[in-house]
């Protein structure tokens, strides 16, 4: 899965700049986020944070190959060149296997690199890997997951997303859509994933909100991830329950896997509530807006913008200067069907790009075309 800043032309920048606005607009409907957590809209400005000692930095992930994580590695590269007393950077790709993975932040240890940012892909079981490289000198900084591990003993700091908060979002969205009444499920990855927990209690949290709402099960709905399993995981649920009127899922892929099997169904596609969505998806409901055929939607965006957080953590971390920063971020809201925000959808672009990168087009496109 998976979710940065970049350096844009004045004609992007406008348009951010409206987005943003829109969507500063969008989220008022849905509530301001807490002061302990940001948006990853909210760029700050690394600058101020390198420091002047010369520094050595390493990204690694546990999984590279997706369309995201080359697309969060270019933000990684423009995010770090923003400090000129950056003298190499480097970048590993453990192909999923953690071994590999534990290997690669050991050689970068021994490579002489100062700062190691890390995806969590493999969770606490990487934590020892984090520890030995911590305790060698090293400002490690695993990001995107909220691990177990203590700052100041395992890693020096842990940038990651707030998922709890975001269930919040996704409820208080379908409450307020749904005008306080109606049945709704979410849709998680694999059976006794942490993080769909973490966002189904979240969820169920502030559902609280609104007694009207059912939740139809008080388990998140195992998909995988995957769309051949989310599709089959709906088609079940929509011969259980009579009724379903709003739908969250913690990937754009189970959503538009959720949104393929109504329409085979024959049935109206419920307020869909998302994270992480891609080109398919808003291109599908770009089209479905312009048929006046468009389903309720809601989808929070920009995760690729994590690891730009985490760089501006670590590197202040390494240079000794006081990151204001909190550790929890949030995805932004990119399209929201009440308030008349649509997502991008690019033809040009793959089915699973991830447009709410803030890279220029012309960059994201020479990635597209790797």
């Amino acid at each position: 899965m998976a979710d940065e800043n970049f350096t844009t032309n004045k004609i992007r920048r406008s348009a951010t700049a409206v987005l943003c606005a829109m969507a500063a607009f969008a989220l008022s409907a849905i509530g301001a986020y807490a002061d302990d957590v940001v948006s990853m809209d909210k760029r700050a400005d690394i600058a101020p944070l390198c420091g002047t000692k010369p520094m050595k930095v390493a990204l690694i992930d546990g999984f590279g190959a997706d369309t995201w994580r080359k697309i969060a590695r270019a933000e990684f590269e423009d995010e770090i060149k923003k400090c000129p007393n950056v003298t190499a950077t480097k970048y590993s790709d453990a192909g999923g296997d953690q071994q590999k993975y534990n290997g690669d932040i050991n050689s970068f240890v021994a490579q002489g690199m100062n700062i190691i940012i890390a995806l969590t892909d493999f969770g606490d079981a990487a934590i020892p890997a984090y520890r030995k490289a911590f305790k060698d000198g090293v400002t490690m900084e695993p990001y995107f997951s909220h691990l177990s591990g203590k700052v100041g003993t395992d890693y020096a700091a842990n940038t990651y997303q707030d998922q709890h908060y975001t269930g919040g979002i996704w409820a208080d969205w379908l409450g307020k859509t749904l005008n306080g009444k109606g049945n709704v499920v979410l849709l998680g990855g694999t059976a006794g994933a942490a993080s769909s927990k973490v966002f189904m209690n979240g969820f169920k949290e502030r559902l609280k909100n609104y007694p009207e709402m059912k939740l139809l099960d008080e388990n998140y709905i195992v998909t995988d991830w995957n769309p051949a399993t989310a599709q089959k995981a709906v088609t079940g649920l929509i011969a259980k329950y009579p009724q379903i009127d709003g739908i969250a899922s913690d990937y754009g892929v189970t959503t538009l896997a959720a949104i393929k099997a109504f329409e085979q169904a024959g049935l109206p596609v419920p307020a869909q509530a998302t994270l992480a969505s891609n080109n398919e998806l808003n291109c599908k409901y770009v089209s479905a807006k312009k048929d006046g055929k468009a389903w309720k939607y809601l989808t929070l965006d920009g995760t690729t913008n994590t690891v730009r957080f985490a760089v501006r953590s670590a590197v202040a971390a390494f240079q000794g200067i006081e990151n204001k920063e909190p550790s929890a971020v949030v995805p932004f809201i990119y399209a929201n069907s009440e308030t008349g925000l649509d997502p991008k959808c690019d033809t040009n672009a793959p089915p699973d790009a991830d447009l709410s990168s803030g890279l220029p087009e012309a960059t994201l496109h020479a990635l597209f075309n790797k």
